[in-house]
């Protein structure tokens, strides 16, 4: 089970956009990196075709995983991520900051 997810709200630690958050878009786990919505983003030339308009073109880039936390679901701040079995025999994802159970 990996401890950052598609769809979790995370927080940028280190890098040019530090402090910003955002949803995850994308996890690339061979890599150790994640696309998240609104953070290092890139321009792109894009040369024109048939299909497509050219321009500069704004996307967003991986950022390592080592610079991104899971936001606390208690009170917003960034935490670590540990993991619980419950009593059902599920392992879920646990808040260390909090001990609130992360949906997801």
């Amino acid at each position: 089970m990996q401890k950052i997810r598609k769809g979790d709200k995370v927080v940028v630690l280190a890098g040019k956009d530090k402090g910003r958050t955002g949803e995850v878009l994308r996890v690339l786990p061979k890599e150790d990196k994640a696309v998240v919505r609104g953070v290092n983003q890139v321009h792109r030339h894009q040369r024109q075709t048939q299909s497509q308009e050219g321009g500069i073109i704004t996307k967003e880039a991986p950022i390592h995983l080592s610079n991104i936390a899971l936001v606390d679901p208690k009170d917003g701040k960034p935490t670590r991520v540990g993991f619980k079995v419950q009593q059902d025999g599920t392992k879920v994802r646990v808040a260390k900051r909090s001990g609130e159970v992360i949906n997801g």
